[in-house]
């Protein structure tokens, strides 16, 4: 008996090697899924923790619930899209006029 692990997809068809790929790549999305919810949770809950102390803090803030919103919309809904693009011009805007 040796210690060197034995390469099972060398003795698997064409077909398992592909389904045992797809398991894999499924795993690694699950896995970065639920990593993305936690760190947006971890954000989400740091954003609710304190109030801003500026404009531009809550700038990021509103940036963000625009973005969960404008992700929401159904592509027919081009005036709110309009109206979160409009919005975010004037973040944009306002704030190299503030020199922020």
């Amino acid at each position: 008996m040796t210690d060197v692990p034995v390469d099972l997809d060398k003795h698997r068809g064409m077909a398992a090697q592909k389904a045992t790929d797809l398991r894999r790549a499924l795993a690694d999305v699950e896995n970065n899924v639920r990593e993305l919810r936690e760190r947006e949770a971890d954000l989400e809950n740091r954003m609710m923790s304190a109030p801003a102390t500026s404009w531009p803090e809550a700038a990021v803030k509103a940036r963000y619930l625009l973005n969960l919103y404008a992700a929401s919309l159904s592509t027919e809904d081009t005036r709110h899209r309009a109206l979160v693009a409009a919005l975010f011009d004037d973040f944009a805007r306002l704030s190299v006029e503030d020199g922020s």
